[in-house]
């Protein structure tokens, strides 16, 4: 599914929150690349956007037929 700009922002941003209130990652990675990344929730949540791994849909409405 091919997200806007505002949906991918809000996904991440609600990834990484979750992330940031203890969370459990789902995407591992080793303590280098967490160190690497400073334990940045928004960094991690990149990550696992981009592997597709993100348990989070967005409802898009439909348009209605007249």
């Amino acid at each position: 599914m091919q997200y806007n700009k505002y949906e991918k922002a809000r996904i991440i941003g609600a990834r990484a929150l979750q992330i940031a209130m203890g969370a459990p990652m789902l995407v591992k990675l080793s303590e280098k690349d967490l160190e690497e990344i400073k334990f940045n929730p928004i960094e991690i949540s990149k990550k696992e956007f981009n592997k597709g791994i993100l348990p989070i849909t967005i409802k898009r409405p439909m348009p209605r037929k007249v």
